[in-house]
């Protein structure tokens, strides 16, 4: 069975109540006053012109998946590694169409090239008050995309999967702020530090999908706030 298709299983077995990869400890789907919706594209694509650094063979070689790393300059997770997304827009008729415009916005994708395969349960972020959809796409006919706006976006970039999973790239990002402790899955690739939300997804998914490798999570990498 290829990457897409398993991904595609997921998403159905998710829509029919039959899973569910997420940790409702960390992120309840109940949505509080106040919160507003939001979602990001988890872009998947069978692309190789960026070689996995990792040579375990974990993954299909050629299997991405779509970074961008934030501005320094936001205000809200400055210099954070993330899905393309946001908010939903009076104009966005659902969430998927959302996250397309999102990922055009932000990355200079052309939308018709991207199959959605579904969405996955809505995550609750407290911090920045969003409840957040994950859209799955698959890359079915990739476009050129890059950074569009500086202000915005540091850089846009596809990460192999086959490095996400590598345990030599994983670390336990544990987050010190106002006195207490967080602990989350974390990856370290592409010459950055993929943790919180984009990081825990990422790790969901990869369970779910039985794609996980072991990994040692007593490697710590410390943040504070």
């Amino acid at each position: 069975m290829s990457a897409r298709d398993e991904l595609e299983q997921l998403v159905e077995a998710i829509r029919a109540g039959e899973a569910d990869p997420f940790d409702r400890r960390w992120h309840p789907a109940t949505l509080p006053e106040g919160f507003r919706r939001a979602a990001v594209l988890v872009l998947f694509g069978a692309l190789d012109d960026i070689p996995a650094a990792s040579h375990r063979p974990l993954a299909p070689a050629e299997l991405d998946v779509l970074l961008l790393e934030r501005a320094a300059t936001l205000e809200s997770h400055p210099g954070q590694v993330a899905f393309p997304g946001g908010s939903k827009d009076a104009n966005d008729a659902t969430l998927v169409d959302c996250a397309l415009r999102e990922a055009r916005e932000e990355t200079g994708l052309d939308p018709e090239g991207v199959e959605v395969l579904g969405e996955l349960p809505p995550l609750g972020m407290a911090v920045s008050g969003f409840l957040v959809t994950p859209v799955i796409g698959w890359w079915e006919s990739p476009s050129p995309v890059d950074v569009v706006d500086f202000g915005e976006s540091a850089q846009v970039f596809r990460t192999p999967v086959r490095d996400l999973l590598d345990p030599a790239n994983r670390v336990t990002v544990v987050l010190h702020r106002r006195g207490a402790r967080f602990a989350s899955p974390g990856f370290l690739v592409s010459d950055v530090l993929v943790w919180g939300f984009t990081a825990m997804v990422l790790d969901s998914l990869f369970t779910a999908l039985g794609w996980a490798v072991p990994w040692d999570t007593s490697r710590e990498h410390r943040i504070d706030l």
